[in-house]
């Protein structure tokens, strides 16, 4: 896929951000590499169990076509294969455990205001 450089106005720069981590199941494979290191696919499935396995190939072919993972293919059998975080890969950190942190206040948040709604 064609990977743009946006920087022709304010929000550009968030823009080129999302073309890379964009989609449902980016972000969260992304996290799954920051807690684990190396991943296996049937690993990421079981921690993944909503993404269809079509998706988390397709999902991980587009992370490794953008450089931001990295793929090993073992010679046994049955087949293992590998993933990682590559050094550009790894720049993402910090937004994937800023997204990790807001996720947790908004899930705090929510479940207040559930229970206040539910207690009155």
């Amino acid at each position: 896929m064609k990977r743009h450089v946006y920087n022709c106005q304010a929000g550009c720069p968030v823009e080129s951000t999302l073309q890379i981590i964009s989609g449902k199941w980016k972000s969260v494979i992304l996290y799954h590499f920051i807690k684990n290191n190396v991943c296996h696919f049937g690993e990421l499935q079981r921690n993944m169990k909503d993404c269809s396995r079509r998706m988390l190939a397709l999902q991980l072919k587009e992370l490794e076509s953008d450089g931001v993972i990295e793929k090993t293919i073992y010679p046994v059998m049955p087949p293992r294969t590998d993933y990682k975080l590559t050094a550009f890969g790894k720049t993402l950190i910090p937004v994937i455990k800023s997204m990790e942190e807001w996720g947790n206040y908004y899930n705090q948040r929510k479940i207040a205001k559930d229970n206040m709604t539910t207690s009155n």
